[in-house]
């Protein structure tokens, strides 16, 4: 009897194994495949000089000390940071807020799901859209400055792509509109999840709201904010199509507008397929990097030495 039931358990499993197949697959021939084949291209002298095509020949790892030493790679990857803190700050802060109002029973909100839905409606619109957009209301002709000039608040119209913190402002005000409402309902989704005896505890031994949001609320978020800053991290670093049609490209003023992906992009336009593999190694590692920074100021790395 016992091999019987091993058996139909065996025969049971084996669908697990094919559900499991296209993803492998399709993970096998779109992501690990070309992850290989980058890091194997970043060892090589591949690129086109007019019509003729150099290559590919092994340097080893003169690609990564040409991106090392002219000073572009830590430029971009200091404006791309600037950008993701000046658009995240405000989205972590705005989204905790309606978080916890949407959340709380005593305040009893009519219409939740209608502005759930709102909120949410930006992340479904295409940041291409959005771009131009924000590139037809912010123009010198645009509506935003006709408002500014025709109430008195500016003499003149106001060049906002060729000042370097107001074309940040821009992308970084973009990315908090568009992600936000996200981000507001991943931390809804924590807080529903949260025992509401917990609530009821602290009342009854007096906290207020403030001391309950602070000591219950936010540490037992920790798991859903760090999922949030790793994946707007992730995200931020990989920041591409709004200041690419935003500026057109050019990264422009003095280049302060250039993110890492815009960098790549050049290299891959060239068909410079060396520095581009070595650049998007680099921008594996400091992803890495900063998401190990973001681990540790959780204090996920302490807890798993007081467990080991």
């Amino acid at each position: 009897m016992k091999n019987k039931g091993n058996q139909a358990v065996i025969k049971y499993n084996r669908w697990g194994y094919i559900f499991l197949i296209p993803f492998t697959v399709t993970y096998l021939v779109f992501q690990l495949i070309p992850l290989f084949t980058t890091v194997y291209n970043s060892f090589f002298e591949n690129y086109r000089d007019g019509l003729t095509q150099v290559g590919p020949n092994f340097v080893g790892l003169e690609n990564y000390a040409k991106l090392l030493s002219n000073g572009e790679l830590l430029m971009y990857t200091k404006n791309t940071m600037i950008m993701w803190v000046m658009g995240f700050v405000p989205q972590i802060i705005v989204s905790l807020f309606l978080a916890y109002w949407f959340s709380d029973p005593s305040l009893r909100l009519k219409g939740q799901r209608f502005f759930k839905t709102v909120m949410y409606l930006p992340n479904l619109i295409m940041a291409s859209a959005f771009s131009m957009l924000f590139f037809t209301l912010f123009s010198n002709v645009g509506p935003i400055n006709g408002i500014l000039v025709s109430t008195g608040i500016l003499k003149e119209s106001y060049d906002f792509m060729s000042h370097v913190w107001s074309t940040r402002s821009l992308i970084a005000f973009m990315n908090f509109i568009m992600w936000f409402g996200n981000t507001t309902i991943l931390l809804l989704a924590g807080m529903l999840g949260i025992d509401t005896s917990l609530y009821e505890a602290a009342e009854v031994d007096g906290a207020n709201s403030t001391q309950i949001f602070w000591k219950i609320t936010l540490p037992l978020l920790k798991p859903i904010l760090l999922y949030v800053m790793i994946t707007s991290l992730i995200g931020g670093l990989q920041m591409f199509d709004v200041p690419q049609i935003l500026t057109s490209g050019s990264g422009d003023p003095v280049h302060s507008t250039m993110t890492l992906i815009m960098y790549l992009n050049k290299h891959l336009y060239s068909k410079n397929y060396g520095m581009g593999g070595a650049l998007s190694v680099l921008l594996f590692i400091i992803t890495a990097i900063l998401s190990v920074m973001i681990f540790k100021f959780m204090g996920y790395g302490e807890r798993s030495r007081k467990n080991g």
